[in-house]
């Protein structure tokens, strides 16, 4: 279903699609391709939102920086000092984290509207990032397709074409609370994941890809997430073609459980400690799919430079159930 959410103050209109099967209801919305709520049964087939969001988009424009449900680019997370090098010159990018750039810039693809068509069982998503935009080279088609599978599951098919090369790091940001409401902080966790990125006092990574092993970085075996995250994990399957199971989290009050399954060599877990009203520290917790952090400034790294000719694919699979 496709209906009118809002208007922009420039006079543009934002849509919202809603997807259901299999019990699983999802909103998406045109403006920054936010994945406005996912309504999912508990072990009792009670109902309730497992990501935050807004009732209007009113609640967006107001609260731009937690990147409720959107969609993340052109470059998901952080590049230290907002410069990388790419084949002999130097780009630089808005600082919108001082002294970093993040997700994208000031503008980036969650604050562009994007256009909205139906799909079998789900919603296809496109825009054109222009040359320059944001600081980035290269014009840029990206589309992102979201579909419910015949389990419920979310499936969100990240694809990009580019006329010059450039970074391309895609993600969704929503923030989950399998409870529905109050503190996520007691949901169990886990991530298949022997390595994650140390960070500096700027939270760029330091080069380092280190043992999990002995530290509060563990989460190969599940328990409670806590507070304090905002790293990113090395999956130990690295680059597939195909999505692969790599996190679990389970609410033991509801019995809901969300899996994460990616091609992606990374996953970001951010525990929310600095979210601002309406919500409070905690509430959600973010999976968020990726390369790794400052990659563009990191040649060990996973590469993330996408060039003419070749096509960017990314997957995530978002499963549902209750145990």
């Amino acid at each position: 279903m496709n209906e009118l959410f809002g208007t922009l103050p420039d006079g543009t209109p934002v849509h919202r699609w809603t997807l259901e099967r299999a019990g699983v209801r999802v909103r998406v919305l045109s403006y920054g391709g936010i994945v406005q709520s996912v309504e999912v049964p508990d072990r009792e087939g009670r109902t309730a939102d497992v990501v935050l969001g807004f009732a209007d988009l009113d609640g967006y424009l107001t609260h731009p920086e937690p990147y409720f449900g959107a969609l993340v680019g052109r470059y998901a997370n952080r590049i230290a000092g907002g410069r990388f090098p790419l084949d002999g010159r130097t780009y630089a990018l808005a600082l919108n984290n001082p002294p970093n750039s993040l997700h994208g810039g000031e503008r980036g693809f969650d604050k562009r509207v994007w256009d909205m068509t139906p799909v079998e069982h789900g919603v296809r998503l496109a825009r054109v990032a222009g040359h320059g935009e944001e600081g980035f080279p290269g014009r840029l088609e990206v589309a992102a397709t979201y579909t419910l599978e015949e389990s419920g599951a979310l499936r969100i098919a990240y694809e990009a074409v580019t006329d010059a090369p450039t970074p391309v790091n895609l993600t969704n940001h929503s923030y989950f609370n399998l409870g529905g409401s109050g503190n996520a902080g007691g949901h169990e966790l886990r991530i298949a994941a022997s390595r994650f990125t140390p960070v500096d006092a700027d939270l760029i990574p330091t080069g380092v890809l280190e043992e999990v092993a002995g530290s509060g970085f563990d989460f190969r075996e599940a328990r409670k997430v806590g507070a304090g995250y905002d790293h990113n994990f090395v999956l130990d399957k690295g680059v597939t073609r195909a999505p692969l199971e790599v996190a679990e989290l389970h609410d033991p009050a509801s019995g809901r459980v969300l899996t994460v399954a990616t091609t992606e060599p990374g996953l970001q877990l951010y525990t929310a400690d600095h979210l601002g009203e309406p919500f409070a520290p905690g509430d959600g917790i973010a999976l968020e799919t990726q390369h790794f952090p400052d990659s563009p400034n990191r040649p060990d790294f996973p590469s993330t430079v996408l060039r003419p000719g070749e096509v960017y694919r990314s997957e995530t699979v978002y499963g549902f159930s209750a145990r």
